[in-house]
């Protein structure tokens, strides 16, 4: 492998290919992998199969002279701000705001590699040294913070994040499509100030007459005076985000208006093939060899088969930033990739994840495209499974089985979430019914590496209402599946769960109850987390409104870190130092009818006669 096998990301890389300039300077605040997991590498390969001369900059120091903004002069059509796979404050911080361990997407997990907020302070420097060069916005960063979000470590309110930048235009969601356009019409000597009805953009206005069709939110300021307009506004930001054909929404801050244009249709499967077909190397860049980057460590052997997620989960961004409508890549383009990675010399004949956003939803659809065109349900499986949806698994048992068929791949497990809902559920089409207890089978009998990790979240059937999960009753079936499929074959595996603590609509006394639940089934939980509220979820507009967005309803959330920690403490109940704080817990909530169950007092031996 050599230096110009990636996209350069230094003079002397762009002097190798015989450049002296490039049409796109991406700037990323992830080290540069090139891999089609990671959003840099797959806009700069996209550009540059449609000829454009593209560059990265990965990670540059904002710091002192800000040579690294300098370092390749100044692009013939715009920068590209990709600030990273990961919100920057999600990868700096917990749910407590306290600094990870580690940076994920940095070499040797360095935390001193990334600004807070990237796409903030790199657009700012990047106009200060080049006030003519347009500056376009993408990522998942700018995507959620397209329009007045609720910032959970500023613990405010704060307008579309291009009103805190020096750019001209944010790309959102996922941006091949509405980047190569723009490239396109820039590349045509069209001005970016013009340019201003691209599918999937966002842009900032003076003035602007609002059409029939579109949808007016209620503006900045009055969400700042009003937790229930913010309330209001998101379920029409959820709703166009989730549609086939959304409405423009359009929002004034201050004198000036945010335009969201609708989004693109989901990607064919022909265009999701090329995307993926693209001339990835799918290792770091040469730059980082014996620095190990956390991120890449964790996906290098896996293979991506499908884009969006219709499950609609509160606490998710997923199907803000990919929709809801599946896109899949066809059999013959992820054995092509299957068939890149086992030549890779990292590669031992085991495939860490055959998966996608969620496991089982690859070649799902509705059967009546009609009634999906006009559909405003974020979630096709909540509060029950749509009877339009096609959940057979067939298709995917099939890439399965043609993976597995390679001499090559001694396993494939599978490592996304499985909606375990999707493996219950039956409706008319038997075939379908059959498709799913056969993948259940072959999922626990072949594709576990000896623990399967799903996520039921909570055991409040209140709380899951309000997460959009199923109620836990499923995954108590779904568990008795498990075991029973396991003791048939002579396997001795473990079924991991996910739960959450402090989501919105849950008090003290749900994760009591949990706690008992989870142990009667004889877990002692490790995989929990704490709710953390990130940009343009329902969840978070429930944690800072205080409303449900499609009731308007009141629902209470745990705020302080007191009162998050009372939850989080009942995930632990098996560790002794923590069952002081438990008791006490259960006194003040009028519960210590469970204090006998999770902490049971030891039985003294009895005296000596």
């Amino acid at each position: 492998m050599q230096l110009t096998d990636f996209l350069p990301t230094t003079k002397k890389e762009m002097e190798l290919r015989g450049w002296t300039e490039v049409d796109i300077i991406l700037f990323s605040a992830d080290a540069y992998v090139d891999h089609p997991s990671f959003g840099a590498a797959v806009i700069g390969r996209t550009l540059e199969a449609a000829g454009y001369r593209v560059a990265i900059v990965p990670q540059p120091d904002w710091h002192g002279d800000f040579r690294d903004f300098k370092k390749l002069g100044r692009p013939r059509l715009f920068f590209g701000i990709a600030p990273g796979c990961m919100d920057s404050m999600v990868n700096k911080y917990t749910a407590n705001r306290r600094l990870r361990s580690e940076d994920a997407y940095s070499p040797d997990g360095r935390h001193d590699l990334r600004p807070e907020y990237p796409t903030i302070v790199y657009s700012k420097i990047l106009r200060q040294l080049y006030p003519d060069v347009p500056i376009i916005l993408g990522g998942i960063e700018a995507s959620l913070r397209r329009l007045t979000h609720y910032d959970y470590w500023q613990d405010r309110l704060r307008p579309c994040i291009l009103c805190d930048c020096e750019a001209d235009m944010i790309t959102y969601g996922m941006g091949e499509k509405p980047t190569l356009e723009l490239a396109r019409r820039l590349a045509e000597g069209e001005p970016v100030k013009n340019i201003r009805d691209i599918p999937q953009t966002v842009y900032l206005t003076d003035k602007i007459a609002p059409e029939s069709d579109d949808i007016v939110l209620y503006s900045h300021e009055e969400c700042l005076r009003d937790k229930r307009k913010q309330a209001a506004n998101f379920r029409h930001i959820e709703e166009e985000a989730n549609k086939m054909h959304a409405q423009r929404l359009l929002q004034q801050v201050g004198r000036r208006t945010v335009v969201v244009n609708p989004p693109y249709p989901p990607m064919t499967t022909e265009e999701l093939d090329a995307s993926f077909d693209l001339p990835y190397t799918r290792v770091p860049h040469l730059k980082y060899k014996d620095k190990r980057i956390p991120a890449y460590e964790m996906i290098k052997n896996s293979i991506n088969i499908h884009r969006g997620c219709f499950g609609g989960c509160a606490f998710c961004t997923i199907s803000a930033h990919q929709g809801k409508f599946i896109s899949c890549r066809s059999k013959e383009s992820i054995l092509r990739e299957v068939r890149q990675l086992v030549k890779m010399p990292h590669f031992k004949g085991y495939l860490s994840d055959l998966g996608g956003p969620s496991a089982n939803m690859y070649g799902m659809e509705g059967r009546n495209k009609s009634i999906c065109e006009r559909c405003k349900r974020p979630s096709c499986i909540h509060p029950q499974v749509c009877p339009n949806l096609n959940t057979s698994h067939a298709k995917l048992l099939e890439i399965y089985r043609a993976v597995d068929a390679l001499p090559e791949v001694k396993k494939s497990f599978i490592g996304s979430g499985v909606r375990y809902d999707l493996l219950l559920y039956r409706g008319k089409d038997e075939a379908a019914n059959r498709s799913a207890e056969e993948y259940t089978r072959e999922l626990i009998c072949r594709h576990v590496s000896g623990r399967l990790k799903v996520a039921p979240e909570h055991t409040s059937d209140a709380v899951l209402r309000l997460m959009r999960k199923p109620s836990f009753s499923q995954f108590e079936q779904f568990k008795r599946i498990f075991d029973r499929i396991n003791r048939e074959h002579g396997l001795n595996q473990q079924i991991i769960p996910y739960f959450i603590s402090s989501h919105p609509g849950c008090h003290e006394q749900d994760m009591a109850e949990l706690a008992v639940k989870t142990k009667r089934l004889d877990f002692q939980l490790e995989q929990v987390q704490d709710f953390t509220p990130t940009p343009m979820t329902t969840a978070t507009e429930m944690f800072y409104t205080g409303y449900d967005p499609y009731t308007l309803e009141p629902v209470f959330s745990a705020k302080s870190p007191k009162e998050k920690l009372a939850q989080r403490q009942y995930f632990f109940w098996y560790k002794p130092e923590a069952r002081r704080d438990i008791e006490q817990s259960l006194r003040r909530i009028g519960r210590m009818d469970l204090l006998s169950e999770l902490c049971p007092r030891k039985k003294k031996p009895a005296a000596k006669r």
